[in-house]
């Protein structure tokens, strides 16, 4: 007897939910992007496309290059900056990063 005999196996039982269990743990890695990474992300573009949007001659900003000026012109794309005495630049909007409150650029 080299054969054993072959016991019949009964069929298995059918998952509740089918293959939705294989694919919970990615759906969950992708909320979790979400929240973490996305959503943060479209906050923090708004924010500065309201502040770039709401930028008035005499407001006093900073660029993202560490430039800190007060607002003398605005035009669609680009803003005028006064650095110092009778020293005025141009800049893109996009590049104002923060608006400091009136008063902190007592030099200018």
């Amino acid at each position: 007897m080299l054969i054993s005999t072959a016991h019949a196996q009964t069929a298995a039982a059918a998952e509740p939910f089918g293959g939705l269990m294989q694919f919970l743990p990615i759906v969950l890695m992708f909320v979790v992007l979400y929240f973490l990474m996305i959503r943060p992300q479209m906050k923090r573009a708004k924010d500065h496309k309201a502040l770039v949007e709401g930028l008035v001659k005499g407001d006093e900003v900073v660029t993202g290059g560490g430039i800190a000026g007060r607002v003398t012109k605005v035009s669609d794309s680009f803003v005028g900056l006064e650095i110092a005495d009778a020293v005025e630049i141009q800049v893109q909007k996009q590049a104002v990063t923060l608006v400091l409150p009136r008063g902190t650029l007592k030099a200018l």
